[in-house]
């Protein structure tokens, strides 16, 4: 994504922190803040329950092999032993800020969510316990991921 000048100036004011800040969204990739709805579409409300996770291993069931030195693998389930790339969600995009882990068959990947309180999110992920109206979004720390904790809240969703 690229801005001319006037876009720049427009977005953040001609201030030299607000340009170097719209430089590195654009350069690290972060497109969090810039998840919306589709045009044209109406929104469902839902009451899903949402809980919080993280890249650690007890949210997403790896460790590292060889006795915590090596590479991480599964912890369990049907690849258990087998590497793992830590952050890569299951739709192969880098999970951050924004990423849902849904249960695809009534959530696909690509859905916006708006949660109150957690801002837009898009179906990237999905998980084993995540099944029906249960939604997991992600928080940069296990810490933060907990402060979240369980919450039965109404959502928007754009399928």
């Amino acid at each position: 994504m690229f801005f001319n000048k006037e876009e720049i100036n427009s977005r953040v004011g001609s201030s030299a922190p607000g340009v170097i800040a719209i430089m590195l969204l654009c350069l690290c990739g972060c497109n969090a803040g810039y998840i919306r709805p589709p045009r044209n579409r109406q929104a469902r409300i839902m009451v899903m329950e949402t809980t919080g996770y993280c890249n650690c291993g007890k949210c997403c069931g790896w460790e590292r092999s060889f006795f915590g030195l090596g590479q991480p693998v599964y912890s369990y389930g049907p690849n258990k032993g087998k590497p793992k790339q830590v952050g890569v969600t299951a739709s192969g995009t880098r999970a951050r800020h924004g990423t849902v882990a849904a249960d695809t068959r009534y959530l696909p990947f690509g859905t916006v969510i708006y949660v109150p309180g957690y801002g837009y999110g898009r179906v990237e992920d999905r998980g084993g316990a995540i099944q029906g109206k249960k939604i997991d979004l992600w928080f940069s720390s296990h810490e933060k991921a907990l402060q979240w904790g369980r919450r039965k809240i109404k959502v928007k969703v754009w399928l």
